[in-house]
């Protein structure tokens, strides 16, 4: 039986400066995140407000409510009143099993329903053993149960190619594999590598506790305080020493449309502050909301902060600058930047569903509506029809008859997390490129770089290859191609990242570092090698560093501080001897008139040592204790180990100069948000 999800994020947190958060955040909703479901409607998930008296697996969290349950269980007898005693038994439980996956969170990836170009399928994704033993016991029930001619053909002939039908390309969704999949539901930030190894950054956590995340970004005012977004619409306010604020920055539970379920892509999406925002207090927000005649929107807004407190949104500020209506809840987009330019850029999703449905081409190559699009406006300066922006006189296709002037690049599915690359520190190279994440639609997951009145592909292209083959046939040649995609196999969903451009660690300058919504494993690397063992005949000289790594000389700092504690210990204990024996007149020596064996970690022999004695004349003998010494350093020297959680992720990226990002393989384990 499914469980109720905690309220944690669908999404990966994201940062504007501040990547560490981002990447520790992955690591730290293992085992919490259940996947990535999706119902057949492309709705979100939800909890039944009514108790589910057939599909009771599902009546905590799925994608039914009474009404539908009650049509299943009609359903369910009327297929079983066609069956005798003997097939009640064999086949009741399997049938109600099989009947119940439209209620199952993940009844899209178990229908196939994200793949427009292929039918819905009749029956849903059976794992190869569950169908090999549902064939057996209950081929003669299959008829009943599907009016597709295919499997009605092959039901009692042959098993294998039955079963072969209900194979669904990724594993991880077939039933019964969505209900007991570690690997689907627990996945998520786990460091695993390929055959080709990983490669580890070293984290820090500084934020938990928090109710689905979904940005993270600072004020850019020289406080270092950053804000993180939950995605019910509330904003938090987390200080340089690492505390965050009781109250919060801004809440707009009641303005913003979504669940606490996860699975649900509306809600609270984006927030940026003012490049100007010490002087003007202005920051802006991306939210979803619910129209007159409960249309779906996204609403962009412009707020102030509050004059009596800079750590308070002002709730009587909000002046909506733009909105754009939602045909489905998915592919809600939700990044908002401001580029080098100074102008805000918006991310729109295509609209949802799936396959870009909306018109002869889809949302995305329509240039005259807004979704599937990058926006681009000026925040500063009102148009002169009476709109709260204005529209750059440079933006590509303000003279094109037809196209929306706000457009600044098309072709776009679902641009979840998009960063600025602030340049090389020293050269300033690469300074102002957008980096996106575009989510895929079942095949490939890709990232592109923004460029002005560019095209995307999408719905024509999917990634590099074709994905709407008549479009992709007749699209321009100019399409503008992905720095970088990979297919599911790797990762199911990509959300974004941030090109490095800090100072703690200087080799990853350049490069972009991103991550996989559905999987947190690493590019290709050198983590491991396993070496031939080679044959010699002269000694060997051992290797003594003459550096010390900052990880070196704290973990000396620690066992330093740990010994000095065992003696301060060791000191404190009273003799138990001594006290039997009454008060000493004389304190003792621990090593004073008998012979005492010392053993230290690493050391084999015995190392023995006498008391000077008043004349001092005698030696230790120390040849013995040294070599003991020596062992015991060097296995701590071998032992020594990178403390801290690591994490992995993907890297896409050039030289330390700044030269522009080339692919490299990655690695992870959904379909497309």
């Amino acid at each position: 039986m499914l469980r109720k999800p905690s309220p944690r994020a669908h999404r990966l947190p994201t940062s504007s400066g501040i990547f560490h958060f981002w990447l520790a955040f992955l690591l730290g909703q293992v085992g919490l995140l259940r996947g990535h479901p999706q119902c057949l409607d492309f709705g979100p998930p939800f909890q039944p407000p009514l108790h589910l008296d057939f599909c009771s697996d599902y009546e905590s969290f799925g994608c039914c409510d009474q009404l539908k349950d009650h049509r299943l269980a009609a359903r369910y007898r009327d297929i079983m009143d066609y069956l005798d005693l003997g097939a009640h038994e064999l086949c009741g439980g399997y049938i109600k099993d099989i009947l119940c996956q439209e209620c199952s969170p993940y009844a899209a990836h178990l229908y196939d329903a994200e793949n427009p170009q292929t039918p819905l399928r009749n029956l849903p994704g059976l794992c190869a053993d569950y169908c090999s033993a549902f064939h057996s016991s209950c081929h003669s029930a299959i008829s009943l149960l599907t009016n597709d001619r295919r499997l009605r053909e092959t039901h009692e002939k042959d098993g294998a190619h039955f079963c072969h039908l209900l194979n669904l390309p990724d594993k991880d969704y077939c039933f019964p594999n969505v209900l007991r999949s570690d690997h689907l539901n627990r996945n998520l930030g786990v460091v695993a590598k390929d055959h080709r190894g990983c490669l580890q950054l070293c984290l820090t956590e500084v934020a938990n506790g928090l109710r689905n995340p979904v940005s993270m970004v600072h004020a850019g005012d020289g406080t270092h305080r950053f804000f993180v977004a939950e995605q019910v619409g509330v904003v938090w306010v987390y200080l340089p020493d690492g505390s965050r604020l009781e109250q919060p920055f801004l809440d707009l539970k009641n303005l913003v449309l979504t669940t606490p379920w996860v699975g649900d892509e509306r809600g609270f999406l984006g927030l940026a502050f003012h490049p100007r925002f010490r002087r003007n207090r202005k920051f802006y927000i991306y939210y979803s909301c619910l129209g007159k005649k409960k249309v779906e929107k996204i609403r962009i807004s412009e707020m102030k902060v509050s004059r009596a407190d800079p750590n308070k949104a002002d709730p009587k500020s909000e002046r909506v600058i733009l909105e754009i209506e939602e045909p489905a809840s998915n592919h809600n987009g939700g990044q908002l930047l401001f580029g080098v330019d100074g102008y805000m850029y918006i991310f729109t999703g295509d609209g949802g569903q799936a396959g870009d449905p909306f018109g002869k081409f889809g949302n995305a190559q329509n240039k005259s509506s807004l979704l599937g699009k990058v926006l681009r406006i000026d925040v500063n300066r009102p148009g002169s029809d009476g709109k709260r922006y204005r529209v750059p006189r440079d933006n590509p296709f303000v003279t094109e008859p037809g196209a929306h002037p706000a457009v600044y690049a098309y072709g776009i599915r679902n641009m979840w997390r998009c960063a600025v690359d602030r340049g090389d520190p020293v050269t300033r190279q690469g300074r102002g490129r957008m980096f996106c994440g575009d989510v895929g639609q079942n095949r490939f997951e890709e990232v592109d770089i923004i460029v002005k009145g560019g095209n995307y592909g999408w719905r024509a292209k999917e990634g590099f290859e074709c994905y709407d083959r008549k479009l992709c046939h007749n699209a321009s040649l100019n399409d503008i191609l992905p720095i970088y995609a990979y297919g599911h196999a790797v990762g199911k969903s990509v959300t974004g990242g941030y090109v490095y451009r800090g100072c703690e660690s200087p080799n990853l300058n350049g490069l972009y570092i991103f991550g996989d919504f559905m999987s947190g494993r690493a590019p290709p690397g050198k983590c491991e090698n396993k070496a031939m063992p080679v044959k010699t005949r002269s000694k060997r000289v051992q290797f003594r560093p003459l550096a010390k790594t900052v990880l070196d000389l704290l973990k000396e700092q620690s066992e330093k501080a740990a010994r000095k504690f065992s003696n301060a210990t060791s000191a404190s204990r009273p003799d138990r001897t001594s006290s039997q024996k009454g008060p000493s007149k004389k304190p003792a020596s621990p090593a004073a008139g008998s012979r005492k064996t010392l053993r230290g970690p690493g050391t084999k022999k015995r190392a023995r040592v006498w008391s000077p004695g008043p004349q001092g004349k005698r030696k230790m003998r120390r040849k013995t204790q040294s070599r003991g010494v020596r062992r015991s350093a060097q296995r701590g020297q071998a032992g020594r180990g990178l403390p801290g959680p690591l994490l992995s992720g993907w890297l896409v990226g050039g030289s330390a100069r700044g030269d522009p990002p080339r692919p490299v393989e990655a690695l992870t384990a959904n379909r497309g948000l």
